[in-house]
């Protein structure tokens, strides 16, 4: 479902210069699978999910996924496959504070496999417990529910893979408990690959496979492990 092959991302510095936060040799995930990837703030998580979805550009290396080789995708093109085969959801939830519950997820589906449903994305805010709140705004609804209302919008285009961004960081701990619950049986009954980065060991121990991303980042090691 995902393959990455000695994959680099460097960032221009204002003062001149590249910064380099990613360097991974290798990191697969077969499909349906369910991975959590745990590290601390400001080590190239979020930046590692942005490449897989497409939302940057790699410097050099191999992102392969439903085999389909990223780098060498336009960016309309990411842009259609982004659309097609990958859900996100964020840390901060990105919805639109002009549109209801439901139209907030019929979005997800704009550029999906089977269009825009409307009977499907009331389906999904009752799979989350929101029907009752689907013609609600996001400054309407609690922080929790905001959450929901973004994990249904990010299964609205029947996604291959899910990436979670630290899912939990801005919810309450009995909120937290119910958004990784919704996501990872969702996942599970709908046979999507899950990676969730997190910086919490009570999350990653919600999975069978948990990576560390000093283990699979070469850049995270040397800050972690700096030479003596």
């Amino acid at each position: 479902m995902l393959s990455i092959v000695d994959l680099i991302k460097k960032f221009q510095q204002p003062g001149g210069g590249e910064l380099t936060v990613l360097d991974v040799p290798k990191f697969e995930m077969t499909r349906g699978e369910q991975v959590a990837l745990i590290g601390e703030s400001g080590g190239g998580k979020t930046t590692l999910l942005h490449l897989i979805a497409g939302m940057l550009t790699a410097t050099s290396g191999s992102i392969r996924v439903d085999n389909l080789e990223l780098t060498k995708l336009s960016e309309q093109g990411r842009d259609r496959f982004r659309a097609a085969t990958i859900g996100y959801v964020f840390q901060t939830f990105n919805l639109l504070p002009a549109f209801s519950a439901i139209e907030n997820v019929k979005l997800g589906m704009t550029f999906g496999h089977g269009g825009v449903d409307g009977a499907r994305a009331l389906d999904l805010l009752e799979r989350v417990g929101l029907a009752d709140r689907a013609h609600y705004r996001p400054k309407q609804l609690s922080v929790g529910q905001q959450q929901r209302v973004a994990i249904a919008r990010a299964l609205a285009g029947q996604p291959k893979l899910l990436l979670a961004d630290e899912p939990t960081a801005n919810v309450d701990p009995a909120s937290a408990d119910a958004v990784l619950d919704l996501i990872i049986e969702s996942c599970r009954q709908d046979s999507i690959a899950l990676l969730m980065v997190t910086h919490s060991m009570d999350v990653a121990d919600r999975f069978s496979r948990v990576d560390r991303l000093e283990d699979i980042n070469r850049i995270a090691a040397l800050h972690q492990h700096p030479a003596s």
